[in-house]
């Protein structure tokens, strides 16, 4: 007997239950295009400055009483490649002066034992507060005060022998370098942590060799980079040894310019070969201070190649945000 209740037909059967799909109907996002802001003051500013360097190079360009010709055809003589190479190997060998006695005024500086210290803070105090170019006169005219140097049996001569042009440019820039090197070095050594010095000490490690393998090593992150600036640097103060006739670059284009009339022209031939070094060395240190801030930096800092194409991308407006 079948249930009054029951209003399902006997031959009826259960149907399925259909899963559907809840993102069969979901129609995906149509892709954002973001419209760059234009920056139109960037746009006159640029205008601006271009036009500024177009008339600045052409009114060089065009006034008649420059020889361009004589700057191309001294740019490689020999007298001026002689000067640029005197140049670069005075700079060299007086950085390498000031390095080494930068590191040893450093430590002195730091050193517990109060004579050194002060004497490495007089000779900071003297060689940083008196111009180059004053002590490179000093240094020349040394024979004035003295005029022969006596080291009693080791060595004995006139000082107008002993102080020649290359020793006058390479003691006055030299010992200038290693007053400025003492401080870049000074703090890089306090860039070390305390810590590393009293563990090398529990080690029983020696002063000098915990110097040599665990303080000096890690601060050399601290003072390479600022170092290859210095160098750059002396690169253009070498241009001082000039008072002290030292055939460098800029007296070796004045002496050609002071006999053919071409004083200006020869300015800018020298002006042209110290752009040359300072912008070589400049790529250098710049990937030098790239490699060694890789320690310290979340990200390395973008190389001019690829400052310039995101420059490029950022000009053509062509960005599209998904």
């Amino acid at each position: 007997m079948t249930d009054k209740f029951d209003k399902t037909p006997a031959d009826a059967t259960p149907s399925a239950t259909v899963a559907k799909d809840p993102g069969a109907d979901r129609v995906p996002p149509e892709t954002i295009k973001a419209i760059p802001v234009r920056h139109w003051g960037r746009y006159v500013s640029a205008v601006v400055v271009l036009a500024l360097v177009a008339l600045l190079v052409n009114a060089f360009a065009t006034a008649e009483k420059i020889q361009w010709h004589a700057v191309g055809d001294k740019l490689f003589d020999s007298t001026v490649l002689a000067g640029a190479g005197r140049t670069l190997l005075i700079s060299v060998l007086a950085m390498v002066m000031g390095v080494v006695l930068g590191i040893v005024l450093a430590v002195m500086r730091l050193s517990k034992n109060p004579v050194t210290s002060w004497v490495a803070w007089v000779y900071i105090w003297f060689f940083r507060g008196t111009p180059v170019y004053v002590q490179l006169l000093l240094w020349f005219n040394l024979a004035l005060i003295f005029p022969m140097l006596n080291l009693g049996p080791i060595y004995k001569d006139e000082m107008t022998d002993v102080m020649t042009p290359f020793m006058c440019a390479l003691l006055g820039l030299g010992l200038n370098e290693a007053a400025y090197m003492a401080e870049i070095c000074r703090a890089g050594l306090l860039a070390v942590d305390e810590g590393q010095t009293e563990a090398a000490h529990a080690l029983g490690m020696s002063h000098s060799r915990t110097l040599r393998r665990i303080v000096i090593p890690q601060a050399m992150r601290v003072i390479v980079p600022p170092t290859g600036n210095e160098f750059i640097n002396m690169l253009k103060t070498s241009s001082l040894v000039y008072a002290v006739t030292y055939n460098e670059l800029l007296r070796a284009t004045s002496t050609i310019g002071s006999t053919s009339y071409a004083v200006m022209e020869m300015l800018f031939v020298a002006s042209i070969w110290y752009l040359v070094m300072t912008s070589v060395f400049s790529v250098f240190q710049y990937y030098l201070e790239r490699r060694y801030a890789r320690g310290s930096t979340r990200s390395l800092p973008p190389t001019p190649w690829q400052k310039v194409k995101a420059n490029l991308l950022s000009v053509s407006g062509k960005r599209s945000v998904a």
